[in-house]
């Protein structure tokens, strides 16, 4: 063989080898991300050659299956009381990457999920029967919620305290999930809710963490009992009215001129929502301390999953005082969401202890063998002692028997609360958030639940606007579906 005919053997051995590289490269490694690719036509077609699993509220499907009419996707996904339950379900599309409890348990609900294979799946590779996606979701809380924010712009968290059973996630407005499932309509109603400024596709109970105003008292209020700043609700503070902010020449006012404000005990101080008292009590405590008891309800938690993660509240640091004054208010950089508010109440409505809140009881395979029980897993921390949770329950019955939020009453119920009214924009310059956390306790059954409810919008005028008048009514009717 002579030397070229050699090169040439040895140039084509080499185009050989690389070729076969490449292609163990293609199908062992960019195979796998290639078949993983959202934009693979071939995973929707699989997705939806076959019925889903169901998402189940109160023992009922509240999604289901329906046959398409022409096209390569057999099967689209359908919604019973779509914009009731939004909020929780989220959406399965044909077009778009699935949310909320759709999304999280995407590969449960079309039957990949590898916990639903048997043995002879396993070997011939066939595709399992979907499993079921059981909530703790109770129909009638949720419809309250729903109900009761009616056309407002806001949204409602229900916990139960001994459980951690979310009961309630409402946010309105809400959309039709349904007109996001099938591949020929759902563009135009993608960019039609995307362009409605009222943003129905943001799930506000759970990921819009908005100024929680007064509720944030009920934080400042444990600091000071656990930090012995004060030992008692009943115990005389030292705040001066009106306080001047530390540093400024800006004094804070009470939004109620003549209420008895000025030394107020913690008692008081909820009952009519004195800013004065909880804005030293802040710089008293200093920012680390506000910060500590903060986080241990639930804030700058950026991994809260219930399972659908929610956006993280937040206590601000690195403040100068007047700034750390403001944060005693739930004003400056604090923001929550109605589920981090919800969870204040449930673990003072629950001597102290919170029970980590969740949305999901169980979920199962196709024959309804549980795969997963989180219920019974949920776990249980203790935030504040027992002795503060008493007092705070106290003082918080104060506020609604005779203070800022008497519309939350109920026969036959115990309901302890707590108002807000947060300022919006540049120098309050936006209508503001009216909100309202509670615990109610039937006196005959025990049962309880806690509640929180922000108002963001609504049509009442701007005087009108005040977590008493929008907000507790919709708390008030929560509770009432939930202990009848």
């Amino acid at each position: 063989m002579n030397k070229t005919i050699r090169r040439a053997s040895v140039f084509a051995l080499l185009l050989v080898f690389a070729l076969l590289l490449r292609a163990t490269w293609v199908q062992f490694y960019e195979g796998r991300a290639l078949a993983d690719d959202k934009s693979n036509r071939r995973n929707a077609i699989s997705t939806y050659a076959e019925p889903l699993g169901n998402i189940i509220v109160g023992g009922k499907a509240v999604t289901g299956s329906a046959v398409t009419t022409g096209g390569d996707l057999r099967y689209k996904r359908t919604y019973t009381d779509g914009e009731l339950y939004a909020a929780v379900t989220g959406y399965a599309s044909q077009s778009y990457a699935p949310t909320q409890l759709e999304g999280i348990y995407a590969d449960l609900l079309n039957g990949t999920d590898i916990r639903l294979k048997t043995a002879l799946d396993t070997v011939t590779g066939k595709r399992a029967d979907p499993g079921n996606v059981i909530t703790t979701i109770d129909p009638a809380v949720q419809k309250a919620a729903y109900d009761a924010l009616g056309d407002k712009k806001g949204a409602a968290v229900a916990i139960d305290p001994k459980t951690g059973r979310i009961l309630a996630v409402a946010s309105t407005p809400s959309y039709d999930p349904s007109t996001l499932t099938d591949a020929n309509t759902a563009g135009t109603a993608w960019k039609e809710l995307n362009a409605d400024p009222a943003k129905p596709l943001t799930n506000r109970a759970l990921r819009q963490p908005l100024a929680p105003g007064s509720t944030f008292k009920l934080v400042v209020a444990a600091a000071a009992l656990e930090n012995k700043l004060y030992t008692s609700v009943d115990e005389k503070t030292d705040s001066q009215d009106p306080y001047r902010l530390p540093g400024t020449s800006t004094d804070l006012n009470n939004e109620n001129r003549s209420a008895p404000c000025e030394n107020a005990s913690i008692r008081v101080a909820l009952q009519y929502s004195c800013n004065n008292v909880f804005a030293h009590m802040a710089v008293q405590l200093g920012q680390d301390k506000l910060k500590a008891m903060a986080d241990r309800f639930g804030f700058d938690d950026d991994s809260q999953d219930v399972p659908v993660r929610a956006y993280p509240s937040v206590y601000p640091s690195g403040m100068d005082a007047s700034s750390t004054a403001l944060t005693g208010i739930g004003q400056f950089d604090v923001t929550a969401t109605p589920l981090q508010m919800a969870m204040v109440s449930a673990a003072i409505a629950g001597g102290g202890e919170l029970v980590s809140p969740h949305m999901v009881s169980q979920i199962t395979d196709g024959g309804g063998d549980v795969l997963k029980d989180y219920d019974e897993d949920a776990s249980s921390k203790r935030i504040v002692s027992s002795s503060t949770a008493e007092q705070l329950q106290s003082a918080m019955r104060t506020v609604v028997e005779k203070g800022t939020g008497t519309n939350a009453l109920i026969d036959g119920v115990t309901v302890g609360g707590k108002t807000g009214t947060a300022q919006n924009g540049e120098n309050n310059s936006k209508a503001p958030y009216a909100w309202f956390t509670s615990y109610g306790k039937s006196d005959s059954s025990g049962e309880e639940v806690a509640v929180a409810v922000v108002v963001e919008q609504s049509d009442a005028a701007r005087s009108e606007v005040s977590g008493n008048g929008l907000a507790a009514p919709v708390a008030r009717a929560m509770m009432l579906a939930a202990l009848k």
